[in-house]
């Protein structure tokens, strides 16, 4: 995973004073985390197999966070903000209008595709956390939709899209992602009827209005020249 900073170095509490090092450190934990997390499950996984795993002592890893409620914290910070950062990246090389909106589905689904076992590591292991910790690890779901709900408005006040109102907006840009996570969690199923290519065309034109019952009518957008 790469390393993009967060809010998580400031919430969660070090005995280090060094915050490049703090980062560091906590991404070494964080990777060998998410490993174990997948492999073993939160629950079964020991701090001291984190640490084994990160290749630093018990003691050591201890100095960078209190408990393992604070790694998976760390972790499912990790992963919304590799997710995030690369949606982000969609949109600048996209070419404009509707493609735009298509480009950045096709990034967001292609992180679902690589992250899967990371995400689906967020959605179980979730409610273990602390409430405050939580809240933040939903509010960062928020965030992402977020991202959608600005290109969404932006493509309708340019009329790229049809008029939208605001709760159409949100609706659309939140199936937008639980239709990304959707091939996390039915991979069993749809890994074995499409390629993730052939999901992410069908789904587009879908969320587009390229097929009936799509939630934007294509003919209903401005004519592109």
């Amino acid at each position: 995973m790469k390393n993009h900073k967060s809010q998580a170095t400031k919430d969660v509490p070090s005995q280090v004073k060094n915050q490049d090092l703090i980062y560091r450190r906590r991404m070494q934990i964080i990777d060998a985390a998410v490993k174990l997390f997948i492999d073993k499950g939160f629950h079964k996984t020991t701090t001291r197999e984190i640490a084994r795993e990160a290749g630093i002592s018990t003691g050591l890893l201890y100095e960078y966070v209190a408990s393992k409620d604070d790694v998976l914290y760390l972790v499912c910070e990790a992963i919304h903000a590799e997710v995030e950062h690369r949606v982000a990246h969609a949109l600048k090389k996209a070419t404009g209008g509707r493609d735009v909106l298509a480009g950045m589905i096709r990034e967001y689904f292609l992180v679902c595709d690589r992250m899967s076992d990371h995400i689906l590591l967020v959605y179980q292991e979730t409610r273990t956390l602390p409430p405050r910790w939580r809240k933040r690890v939903l509010e960062n779901e928020l965030k992402l939709t977020g991202v959608f709900v600005k290109a969404l408005q932006e493509l309708a006040d340019t009329g790229d899209l049809p008029p939208l109102d605001k709760q159409e907006i949100e609706l659309i840009a939140h199936n937008i992602t639980v239709l990304g996570h959707m091939w996390t969690f039915r991979r069993w199923f749809l890994g074995r009827h499409f390629k993730i290519e052939d999901y992410i065309k069908v789904q587009t034109d879908f969320i587009l209005g390229k097929s009936t019952g799509g939630y934007i009518r294509a003919d209903s957008a401005k004519e592109e020249s």
